[in-house]
């Protein structure tokens, strides 16, 4: 009875122990927002229920250690809603500002039905004509394309919204597909011949397997493939560089006909012979009600992690080589009642965080992709700002990074903490290369002076001959596939002169830390091709043999005290 006693003391002692370290933040806390991206004790607990499920479910299988293409590219990227600002000031302080912060990219939706307007091949706007007269629909876009280049912002256009003639349905929905696949083709055909060299980047629509993205219908994967395809060949006729990027798939768990789950919808995508159409696949990034550390995996769980299930797919279908680039990625931070005693229009919908969380956690989320997830490339803000404050009844509204109260008077806009913290993360943020195969002739960290040239056996047919390579890369080994006799390596300012295989590629261990490490390396290329730099990260394995072998020493020091006290009962 006493030892019962004393376990149950023991136990209250180390549950009341547990919450006083969960309330103080102390090293339970950490470790649990590690894995749970919770921070109120309970919500925490609870967490680490769940989390060990990871135990007993099988795990994605995702292939970090295999070439993708189109991850090379600086990730940082920003949302616009630039086609709704007709204040050229405007456009360009909000592309200044994002600049400003070190974002690279814009997602800018080049709206179908503000540009074909009234008719097929009718690019005149005279819905104001009598008040201004005719316009060049394509003027303001026209705009934003030249203000990003000036910039330096790349552009990743969003194809989406038909003009009412293209569906004439009155029961279709404002949202929906077009009559005619043809007319989205040829409209995207037309705007990828006017913005050849300028623009790249091509998305074909936006969250298809989401109400009310594809209008009143019920969502259609086939569809949606059908007319992806269409797309991608159209664009790729203009310019085989274009890179294609499928409609952003929004995470949900439903199978209902408005709403399918975006695992189910992307399965059946394959299915209809979608592989061959995307370059880049994309999906959705948000944190909704958890932060961005949350390690929580169940496919009914929707949450940061959850780009991994859909990368399982990939590399199921053959698809390891392309990327997932995340097209909207965000806290909310709509205030409470309390705070804000209006109503808001689905206030709870997106989670809530406060102003200083959401600041918080993007940059943690872009540390977390960088360090852990190398087949993720651009990630884009939802969103910088809208051209006024009419839809703050709403809690779309509270995801944005700057008030829109650009006046004459104030020609700039408020930017709130989540832009100051990217910024200093950003432009101010150490960023070395982490795990997974990175493309030296086009990584935006490795500055290199060689020649790019076409090279047989090469993970994607192209490599860097000669000239300095330089970079910085953080794990447990750093690796290099090259091609030629010899080649000069200097890591932390130790040079070591390397034979390699003549013809033939080889990869060669060029610094290792067992326990992970920071390694600043300089490649002197001379006549050798440098193809790839391979960064393996294994200090999980080692911090948990180490933890083995000390839990195992430990129990057997246990057993051996244990044997000696038992002999010397018996004697």
């Amino acid at each position: 009875m006493r030892r019962i006693i004393l376990l149950g003391v023991i136990l209250m002692a180390l549950a009341a122990g547990l919450m006083l370290d969960l309330r103080a933040r102390g090293l339970a806390w950490r470790f649990f927002w590690s894995q749970t991206g919770e921070e109120e004790p309970l919500a925490q607990i609870r967490g680490m229920i769940e989390w060990a499920g990871n135990l007993i479910r099988a795990q994605p299988r995702n292939d970090p250690l295999v070439p993708v293409q189109h991850t090379g590219e600086n990730p940082f990227g920003m949302n616009t809603f630039l086609q709704l600002e007709p204040d050229p000031a405007k456009i360009e302080q909000q592309l200044a500002q994002i600049s400003a912060a070190g974002f690279a990219w814009i997602r800018q939706e080049f709206t179908w039905e503000d540009i074909e307007i009234h008719g097929r091949g009718d690019f005149e706007d005279r819905r104001n004509v009598d008040a201004i007269g005719v316009v060049d629909a394509w003027a303001k876009y026209d705009r934003i394309v030249d203000l990003a280049e000036q910039y330096g912002l790349q552009i990743q256009a969003r194809i989406s919204n038909p003009p009412q003639w293209a569906q004439p349905s009155p029961d279709a929905g404002d949202m929906a597909p077009p009559a005619l696949i043809e007319d989205y083709v040829n409209f995207a055909r037309t705007l990828a011949e006017r913005y050849r060299g300028r623009i790249r980047y091509y998305q074909v629509w936006n969250e298809p397997n989401i109400y009310p993205e594809w209008g009143e219908a019920d969502v259609d994967p086939e569809a949606y493939t059908e007319l992806l395809c269409a797309a991608h060949d159209a664009l790729k006729a203009v310019d085989p560089e274009i890179v294609v990027i499928s409609g952003a798939l929004a995470p949900t768990v439903e199978l209902s006909g408005r709403n399918l789950n975006d695992f189910v919808f992307f399965e059946r995508m394959y299915a209809a012979g979608a592989g061959a159409c995307f370059d880049v696949l994309s999906m959705q990034g948000y944190g909704l009600n958890s932060g961005p550390t949350d390690r929580r995996m169940r496919p009914v769980t929707v949450n940061v992690g959850r780009s991994q299930y859909i990368r399982e797919l990939m590399v199921a279908h053959g698809d390891a080589h392309k990327p997932i680039w995340l097209s909207e990625a965000a806290w909310n931070a709509v205030p409470d009642e309390e705070a804000d005693p209006r109503p808001i229009d689905a206030r709870y919908n997106f989670g809530q965080v406060t102003l200083e969380q959401q600041a918080r956690y993007m940059p943690l989320f872009y540390e977390r992709i960088q360090a852990e997830w190398p087949w993720v490339g651009v990630v884009n803000y939802w969103f910088f700002t809208l051209p006024d404050d009419r839809r703050s009844d709403e809690s779309f509204y509270y995801f944005r990074m700057a008030e829109p109260d650009y006046s004459d008077e104030k020609p700039s806009y408020t930017t709130l903490p989540v832009y100051d913290a990217m910024r200093e993360y950003i432009t101010g943020g150490d960023h070395p290369l982490r795990i997974g195969v990175h493309q030296a002739n086009d990584h935006w960290l490795i500055e290199a002076d060689g020649d790019v040239v076409e090279a047989s056996g090469a993970q994607f047919g192209r490599a860097l001959a000669g000239g300095r390579t330089v970079f910085t890369a953080e794990g447990t080994q750093v690796m290099l596939r090259w091609q030629g006799d010899a080649l000069t390596v200097t890591v932390n300012g130790a040079a070591t002169a390397y034979t390699g295989g003549g013809a033939a590629w080889v990869e060669t261990l060029i610094a290792s830390a067992p326990f992970g490490g920071r390694f600043d390396v300089a490649v002197e290329g001379g006549a050798a091709l440098l193809d790839t730099v391979i960064v393996r990260d294994d200090r999980a394995i080692a911090v948990g043999a180490a933890a083995a072998g000390v839990i195992g020493m430990a129990c057997v020091a246990g057993i051996a005290v244990f044997i000696r006290r038992r002999r010397r009962a018996l004697r």
